[in-house]
């Protein structure tokens, strides 16, 4: 993970032009919604996720909880959306997002 300031500006840079890949409604997080956040952590490593559930009380738990399964780090919580980072073991350079910048 990281843990530097600079590393988590440097993600945050690039988050800024990446659209949601995945959006959290009133169903939560189901399977297929999980098993979705967790393949697009495998091929693009940051990735962004639209939360559209209650307060803001109900999104950080959400948010916690994705970080928890997916064994991810939250780099940023704007609004209704989450930028989610997990480093890749072998990361696919056309897919994913910090090695095609």
């Amino acid at each position: 993970m990281t843990s530097s300031a600079a590393d988590k500006k440097h993600l945050r840079r690039l988050g800024h032009n990446l659209k949601p890949i995945v959006t959290i409604a009133n169903k939560g997080l189901t399977d297929s919604v999980n098993s979705e956040i967790d393949r697009a952590l495998n091929d693009h490593e940051l990735i962004k996720i639209k939360v559209s559930v209650g307060d803001r009380d109900a999104k950080k738990l959400i948010s916690e909880e994705i970080c928890q399964i997916h064994k991810a780090q939250l780099m940023q919580s704007i609004g209704h959306v989450l930028l989610i980072f997990r480093a890749a073991l072998k990361p696919n350079p056309k897919l994913s997002n910090l090695l095609r910048k």
